[in-house]
C-alpha cells in the first residue's frame, strides 16, 4: 500500500502470500490501531494506508528489512484509464489527477479518512469561476463530495453532488466528449489546454 492505490483484503492476501482469512485478521488489527484505513463502496472494502505518518513509518521499516519495490500495475484499456464516467461523475487517471489537486489546493477538506468533504472559502470561489453554485449543490438530496476509489487507479477521484457538476461542466465546456458506444471520455486539445491551465493537470 505504499505506492498509495487502495487494495481489497483478497488482492493484499495474494501480495503477502497469506490466506484471506488471515489477510482480513491482520487488517482488522491494523485498522483498530488507527495505521490504516478502510473504504466500502458496494461489496467491495478497499484498504489504504491511514496517512503519510504511516507511509513514512512502514518506508523506513521496509529499508531495514529489505523489501521489495513492487509497483501497481493496472489492466485496464487505455482508452477508459485516461478518462471515462463512473456513474454520473469523472473517473480515470484525469479524474484521480483532478481529485488530487482539488484537495491538494485546499478547495475540498477531508473531514476524515475515506469520508465526506467540505467546500472550503478557496474552493467555493473557485468552483464558482467555473459556473458550479457549491450554495446549490449542497441543497441536493444527495452527499455533496466524496471519495470514490477508482477500480483502474485504486486512488480516489471526486464522486458526490460536486463530482457531477465537474463532469457536467467538462462537457458543457467541450473539454470532453463522450463516447458513443462505451464510458470512455476523450479529452479535447481546448480541455487538455484549460486543465493545464487552470489545474495544473496534464491529460
Amino acid at each position: 500500500m505504499l505506492d498509495g492505490h487502495a487494495r481489497t483484503s483478497t488482492e493484499l492476501s495474494i501480495v503477502a502470500e497469506v490466506s484471506p482469512s488471515t489477510a482480513s485478521d491482520h487488517l482488522n488489527r491494523l485498522k483498530e490501531q488507527h495505521l490504516v484505513a478502510v473504504l466500502a463502496q458496494g461489496r467491495h472494502r478497499y484498504y489504504s494506508l491511514e496517512g503519510r505518518h504511516v507511509a513514512a513509518a512502514l518506508e523506513a521499516l521496509t529499508v531495514v528489512a529489505g523489501g521489495s519495490d513492487s509497483r501497481f500495475i493496472p489492466s485496464t484499456p487505455s482508452r477508459l484509464r485516461a478518462a471515462r464516467t463512473c456513474y454520473d461523475h469523472m473517473a480515470g487517471e484525469v479524474a484521480v489527477a483532478l481529485h488530487d489537486q482539488f484537495t491538494g489546493l485546499g478547495w475540498l477538506l477531508r473531514e476524515a479518512p475515506g469520508k465526506n468533504y467540505a467546500g472550503s472559502r478557496d474552493g467555493e470561489n473557485a468552483f464558482a469561476q467555473l459556473g458550479i453554485d457549491l450554495v446549490a449543490t449542497r441543497s441536493l438530496r444527495r452527499r455533496f463530495a466524496c471519495p470514490c476509489v477508482d477500480w483502474s487507479e485504486r486512488r480516489p477521484h471526486l464522486g458526490g453532488a460536486l463530482g457531477a457538476e465537474v463532469l457536467n461542466i467538462a462537457l458543457k465546456k467541450g473539454w470532453a466528449v463522450q463516447d458513443l458506444d462505451s464510458r470512455a471520455l476523450q479529452i479535447t486539445v481546448g480541455g487538455r489546454r484549460e486543465l493545464k491551465a487552470r489545474f495544473g493537470v496534464s491529460a
